[in-house]
């Protein structure tokens, strides 16, 4: 059986999505068996990117982002719809794509909800009706996809309270923790960014506004006034005009040290060096970086949400949503006295729940059932 796992165009810049449909295919190669997972996504065309003057502008990268996922990606399926048994698309937001396979030989990865919160909480999140129309358009695929599968309890219940799809379809595969994130320090392991010695916190993920970074600045600067050596780094992220605002306001920016596109080798060496790993989101569907912190031994605060708890479990700590001095107060205690902290073996025996393998077995056996169900009923 040939499965075509639907990936992201990398331009995007979606790490987590890019990172959960490379392993999945790494994972169903490595076991073998009666399913062939192939890597698919077509060639990103530049436009009006390509348009001197206005090419970097928001509104040309959103034109061609748009352009490439209606128009290029589903004109580029047509060639291959012949070549597989069976069709992943690996991350929800691209569910348009159902519409342009055989529906019942599809499924989709539902990480989390927030590219449909517009349709099923428009008054938490009002949008414009073209954003709508192309929100239903995916909404619309994801219903009619044999399978969704999702990495937590949290977001199956979601799913469930909007009725979005039936349960018999629905399908838990929680995502993994790459080989590269471990406990142990490689030989001469050494830090980027001139962090050799430095005492630093590190937020690892996008600088979006429901991954609250108004409340890790605000609490890092709280606990900077106790601590005044400790660092921040972020990774990941890029931040917006009201972050950096906020920082000169707060006048830690000469203490705040972002990156991207970090290698999972060195952001791993970074989890092992970190004095905390802080994920004071709002909303999450898994929480990869909490799962890779635990399980390169790091120690974890998280945000009070269905899914951090979950995935977190006993082995981190737990602070209300957007609450900046209980977090900056946690945040000293452990600066002062790391004992406070879940135990070590806790933490990594947490992260090994979690595993690659084990994500790509659930979602092989559910495409498996399904095919064998479509052959016994011709």
């Amino acid at each position: 059986m040939r499965l075509a796992v639907l990936c992201d165009f990398l331009e995007e810049g979606w790490p987590s999505m890019d990172l959960a449909a490379a392993s999945l295919v790494e994972a169903l190669d490595r076991r073998g068996g009666p399913l062939t997972a192939h890597r698919f996504v077509p060639s990103y065309a530049r436009t009006l990117a390509r348009i001197p003057g206005i090419g970097r502008s928001r509104y040309a990268l959103n034109v061609d982002r748009l352009a490439n996922r209606l128009f290029r990606y589903p004109r580029e399926l047509k060639g291959i719809v012949g070549q597989f048994d069976l069709f992943h698309v690996a991350d929800h937001s691209y569910a348009h794509l159902v519409h342009h396979l055989p529906a019942a030989r599809t499924g989709v990865y539902c990480h989390d909800l927030d590219a449909f919160r517009c349709l099923l909480q428009p008054a938490l999140e009002p949008r414009p009706r073209w954003f709508r129309a192309i929100a239903r358009r995916a909404l619309s695929g994801l219903q009619r996809a044999a399978l969704v599968f999702h990495s937590t309890w949290s977001v199956r219940e979601q799913i469930k309270s909007f009725g979005i799809v039936e349960p018999d379809r629905l399908v838990l595969a929680p995502l993994g923790v790459s080989p590269e994130f471990g406990p142990d320090p490689e030989p001469g392991e050494t830090l980027p960014g001139g962090l050799k010695g430095a005492s630093y916190l590190l937020h690892v993920g996008s600088c979006i506004p429901r991954k609250r970074i108004d409340v890790l600045l605000e609490s890092f600067a709280l606990a900077r006034s106790r601590a005044p050596t400790i660092r921040l780094v972020q990774i990941g992220g890029r931040w917006t005009s009201e972050q950096k605002a906020l920082m000169n306001g707060l006048g830690i920016a000469d203490a705040v040290l972002q990156m991207r596109n970090v290698e999972r080798s060195v952001l791993a060496r970074l989890y092992r060096g970190a004095a905390i790993v802080l994920q004071p989101s709002e909303a999450e569907g898994f929480g990869i970086p909490v799962v890779e912190a635990l399980a390169c031994g790091s120690v974890v605060i998280a945000s009070d949400i269905p899914a951090l708890r979950e995935v977190g479990g006993n082995a981190v700590l737990i602070r209300p949503v957007g609450d900046a001095r209980a977090w900056a107060q946690v945040i000293e205690d452990l600066l002062l006295d790391p004992g406070r902290a879940p135990s070590r073996a806790a933490r990594l025996a947490q992260a090994r729940r979690f595993s690659w393998d084990t994500h790509a077995d659930a979602i092989s056996q559910a495409y498996l059932r399904i095919s064998s169900t479509q052959r016994g009923s011709r």
